[in-house]
């Protein structure tokens, strides 16, 4: 006697029942599932994307909109800082190493970052073909951009003032791309990278008057394209300086004095995204709490199914026991009904979270910059689809105890 062909029989034989059953389960792992795999994720890429940078310096405003802007590359600017006093700060002995940035513009949405060398450096990019830009109007670019925009090395573009697509090209200056950087699931994949002067070239008044921006053959002024910051006029500005510290005395007295003593402002990528997901953890739970009641429910709902079904087959139970069939083995072939029933909830409840996400992501033009995909397993799907086989036993146990106690001269007598 197959009991799990024998469960399966009477499920198919109430399928309205195992339908509803099925479904309410499979929200509710659903709803975890898509939690989890948003927050694991997103923790995930927000924590890889900060290492090595212990503080952003940029202009006043926002903390967060500083971090998102200038890290993540999801948020805009809040303005410009001066290059001699971005420079000012390097001479600090607190400070071990300083990368500049400078943003403004984009192509086809994805942001041109004006940079040096240490940036690739900072998240450990390799190249997937060609080289790392040299010269002016250079540009290396991210393997999404190159993938999403089909460029290859020796393509020529416009840049477009701005950081969304619909800005006006700057059709005065062309970049052209000399390498394109292997994945590293960080934000350098949504990014085309230059050196800082070619941000000054491109936005220079003369060029903006018409004169035509030439692709330079000489070198860029002393090593700003490996290390270190750009040589400008008393004007010349940049986005931030992303800095990290020899020491943790540098994370106690920097920020205060920048904060305090200069015009520009110093934020902490650890702190604003401990904030930022403090912030957001009310949500998840509040979200996560409503899916565990549902799969709470679900576990009730198949309770009394299969505590109803006992009263219309203590007959056939009766005839299996009287056939040779043990108690255990009716007990058994019970608590199989609840399993089958919460393990096709919990396929469906993957499927349908896996699916969720990922239609989310293709509706959200940043989720590539985030980082986020539905086509990812992360830790703890394993362990919510066993909450889902747990909650079957538990919903059965009593009605399989039924079973167990199942009379049989008694049944086959009053029938």
């Amino acid at each position: 006697m197959n009991l799990f062909l024998l469960s399966w029989k009477y499920i198919k034989d109430k399928p309205l029942n195992t339908f509803l059953n099925v479904l309410l389960m499979g929200l509710g792992i659903a709803i975890i599932l898509v939690l989890l795999i948003l927050n694991s994720q997103l923790e995930e890429n927000l924590s890889k994307n900060k290492r090595g940078i212990d503080l952003v310096v940029g202009a006043k405003g926002s903390p967060l909109q500083l971090i998102l802007a200038n890290v993540y590359h999801i948020d805009f600017p809040t303005g410009n800082i001066k290059l001699d006093e971005a420079k000012a700060l390097t001479r600090n002995r607190q400070v071990k190493s300083a990368i500049p940035l400078a943003l403004g513009d984009n192509y086809q949405g994805f942001r041109i970052v004006g940079t040096n060398h240490d940036y690739t450096k900072l998240y450990e990019a390799t190249l997937s073909e060609g080289a790392l830009w040299k010269y002016n109007l250079e540009c290396t670019i991210g393997s999404n951009v190159a993938m999403q925009l089909g460029l290859k090395v020796g393509d020529v573009f416009f840049g477009a003032h701005g950081l969304s697509d619909t800005d006006l090209d700057h059709d005065e200056a062309s970049y052209k791309v000399v390498g394109i950087l292997e994945p590293s699931n960080t934000a350098l994949d949504n990014l085309i990278l230059t050196n800082i002067e070619s941000i000054w070239q491109v936005h220079d008044h003369s060029a903006e008057e018409g004169e035509e921006a030439e692709h330079s053959n000489e070198p860029v002024l002393g090593s700003a394209y490996e290390t270190g910051l750009p040589e400008g006029g008393p004007d010349a500005e940049i986005t931030s300086m992303l800095i990290q510290f020899r020491s943790a005395m540098g994370a106690v007295t920097m920020p205060r004095m920048i904060n305090s003593n200069t015009n520009m402002q110093a934020a902490s990528p650890a702190f604003e995204t401990q904030r930022l997901f403090s912030l957001m953890g009310i949500g998840v739970n509040m979200i996560k709490s409503f899916a565990y009641i549902i799969i709470v429910i679900a576990g009730l709902s198949i309770f009394i199914s299969l505590y109803n079904a006992l009263k219309d087959r203590k007959y056939d139970l009766a005839i299996m026991r009287s056939l040779g069939a043990s108690k255990s083995k009716l007990f058994v072939h019970v608590i199989f009904e609840g399993i089958i029933i919460t393990t096709i909830g919990g396929v469906l409840g993957f499927i349908l979270g896996h699916g969720l996400v990922e239609f989310l992501t293709g509706l959200y033009e940043k989720s590539d910059a985030i980082g986020i995909s539905g086509m990812v397993l992360v830790k703890g799907e394993f362990y919510v689809l066993l909450i889902s086989v747990g909650v079957g036993v538990l919903a059965s146990i009593l009605p399989a105890f039924s079973a167990y106690r199942t009379d049989i001269s008694k049944v086959l007598a009053q029938e």
